[in-house]
């Protein structure tokens, strides 16, 4: 299907080759364009970037066309677009990608509020094009060992780390819309239910939205989770431990090592083993799922709904205003010497 075209073309352009363009040349846009160059099956029309510097550099790295406005990319005619400009924009950008008929994954968070993530997944669904949003950690292979290892247990509790150190790029979210909605929708898709209670508790020690989130959760299964989010550790750390009533599941998602305690018995004693884990890189398996929704019309891996219902989550743990840090003489991370 192109911009130029109907639904009903879709299975005809699949087998021509889906013409994919990219929409937003920052560091994430330039990766979603290198990916796509090399898949096959598909022909990357293009990146779109308002900003000079942003479009010579995705060039230079893929060596894609790339274009000023928007609709110098629909006047080539698309099937499908991936959208990883500014959160602010996902709602105009995708509303009119939607009106031609195209396809398209939008990175996370779907958009900046509830009520645009509403709209952009209801214009979807009545012009009948699909909508996948880019929760990417899902494809993490560790992430999708855990997954497997608990399938089919009894879930009690979730514990979820992510944290770093202030990233170099400003952005107008904090800590919660940039990290935590990652674990917000890992929780909901571990626990394939919804989270019924939320108990954030936020600081702001170096920046002006919250850069430190503790936050609790319970879903309508009954698992407790809790998420543990900030800029201020020197060093990243990406870890998920759960408990089920027949193991216990821990997994590093940077080193992508996954261990399993089972067998536990009354003396205190269990058997412990490590889990196979693939080497996928997760944008590719990423795009590689959305477009196999594109080519065969089914659910994407994520959909719309869910990441609006993370972004719902997301928001309820900013109702509460963040709180100075406990010293306020402190005015930035300490400095580890040594």
């Amino acid at each position: 299907m192109s911009s130029n075209g109907s639904a009903a073309d879709a299975k005809t352009d699949a087998k021509r080759g889906l013409r994919v363009g990219v929409v937003g040349a920052g560091v994430m846009g330039s990766n979603h364009a290198r990916v796509l160059a090399g898949l096959p099956g598909v022909i990357l029309v293009g990146i779109v970037d308002p900003l000079p510097e942003h479009r010579a550099r995705a060039t230079a790295l893929v060596g894609c066309r790339a274009f000023a406005e928007l609709g110098e990319l629909f006047d080539e005619g698309v099937d499908a677009v991936t959208i990883a400009a500014p959160t602010h924009l996902h709602h105009e950008i995708a509303l009119a990608c939607i009106t031609r008929n195209i396809h398209l994954l939008v990175e996370k968070p779907v958009a900046s509020t509830v009520e645009e993530g509403r709209d952009i997944v209801n214009a979807a669904k009545s012009a009948g094009v699909t909508l996948m949003v880019g929760h990417v950690e899902r494809f993490n292979p560790a992430v999708a060992a855990i997954k497997q290892a608990i399938s089919g247990e009894d879930i009690l509790s979730i514990g979820i780390t992510r944290v770093g150190p202030f990233p170099p790029r400003m952005s107008n979210v904090g800590v919660v819309i940039d990290l935590a909605v990652h674990d917000i929708d890992l929780i909901r898709w571990f626990t394939e239910s919804d989270i019924v209670e939320v108990q954030p508790q936020l600081s702001s020690a170096v920046a002006e939205r919250e850069d430190i989130a503790l936050l609790q959760f319970r879903t309508a299964s009954g698992v407790l989770a809790h998420i543990n989010t900030n800029w201020l550790t020197p060093f990243k750390a990406r870890s998920v431990t759960v408990a089920t009533r027949g193991k216990y599941v821990m997994g590093d998602l940077l080193t992508r090592q996954v261990t399993e305690c089972f067998g536990f018995k009354p003396d205190g004693s269990y058997s412990m083993r490590h889990l196979p884990v693939g080497h996928d890189e997760p944008l590719r398996a990423e795009l590689i799922a959305f477009l196999e929704a594109v080519r065969t019309g089914n659910v994407p891996a994520v959909s719309g709904d869910e990441g609006v219902a993370s972004l719902e989550i997301a928001i309820r743990c900013l109702e509460q205003p963040a709180k100075p840090a406990a010293s306020a003489a402190r005015k930035g991370p300490r400095r580890v010497v040594g």
